[in-house]
């Protein structure tokens, strides 16, 4: 345990048992007493079972499918806390929802990600520790400390031991122009050249067009992204890579596995021989599949909470 002037204690919600479970092993405490339940209506019900007085808490929650009754579920774990004269609240979030709801696409869109950000503020969290959010300026929705953590941290390493440093047989391949600084964190730090798959639709009504920038030729690629969705437009660049690119195998990995929709099916049928997923978003066993393997982050999560708890850095943990 950490010397600290205050004690140090770990709630979560029903959003990842299994992470909340594995970080605070990590950690070396056990989980906070909580019973968070539900009235006829559906409205949720919290009750703290221990005392937090004057503790540095973290509240461990993705919000993750079904994404409003997780969200509610930590908002209301804050304020139940808050009034118990927690000390200070860290909101742990794993996958951070809504986060695609970032800018205005269209006149009269909502910003729902700073909508969720002044949320969590509002109930009472001091502090937020996240991991790879869609988009970085999200660090900005929030007006109290955020340590964004990375999840190419976890793959990196995992590549690394199944390929190798600069093979020169490998090729790492942003999936569209909006992942190539996370793709960069790769070929940085794996020492691989880079491609890029360009998506264009040339005119309404007519298919997508995908062109590759970059060789791969004959090369085993890892197409890299923050998420996966429904799998279209990783599936769609897995196949251009090996038909447009003459790719000779395909590998896949992003920190988020949403896997919603027909997404399993087209993991299933596609070119791609691995999908790598970390456990920010619990994978049940409806969604499983022979191709997809998934990592941990709570060492990661435990490392963090630590280096916060005793007033360290946590962007050293990246260097």
């Amino acid at each position: 345990m950490i010397p600290h002037g205050n004690s140090i204690k770990i709630f979560a919600g029903n959003s990842n048992p299994k992470l909340a479970s594995d970080i605070s092993t990590m950690v070396g405490v056990p989980l906070g007493d909580a019973d968070i339940n539900r009235f006829s209506d559906g409205e949720i019900s919290v009750s703290i079972n221990e005392s937090v007085r004057g503790a540095d808490v973290f509240v461990i929650q993705s919000t993750c499918e079904p994404v409003n009754d997780h969200l509610m579920e930590m908002l209301i774990l804050f304020d139940a806390l808050r009034r118990a004269s927690a000390g200070r609240i860290t909101a742990v979030v794993p996958y951070f929802g809504y986060g695609r709801q970032d800018r205005k696409a269209k006149a009269r869109d909502p910003i729902s990600a700073k909508l969720v950000a002044d949320l969590i503020t509002a109930a009472g969290a001091d502090r937020v520790l996240t991991m790879d959010l869609h988009a970085s300026q999200i660090q900005g929705f929030f007006n109290i400390p955020l340590d964004h953590m990375l999840g190419s941290s976890v793959l990196i390493s995992y590549f690394a031991k199944k390929f190798g440093i600069g093979n020169p047989d490998v090729v790492m391949v942003s999936p569209d122009l909006g992942s190539v600084a996370r793709s960069r964190k790769f070929t940085d730090k794996l020492e691989l050249p880079m491609a890029i798959v360009d998506k264009r639709r040339p005119r309404a009504n007519v298919s997508e067009v995908m062109n590759i920038i970059g060789n791969v030729e004959g090369k085993t690629v890892i197409l890299g992204d923050d998420m996966i969705d429904t799998a279209g437009t990783l599936c769609n660049a897995a196949k251009a890579l090996v038909e447009r690119g003459g790719a000779k195998e395909v590998f896949a990995c992003a920190t988020h596995g949403v896997l919603s929709g027909p997404a399993i099916q087209r993991l299933n049928d596609s070119v791609i021989q691995e999908v790598v997923l970390l456990d920010t978003i619990p994978l049940p066993e409806s969604k499983q599949s022979e191709k997809i393997k998934v990592l941990s982050t709570a060492e990661v999560f435990a490392e963090a909470i630590k280096r916060i708890y005793a007033e360290a850095s946590v962007s050293a943990l990246f260097s």
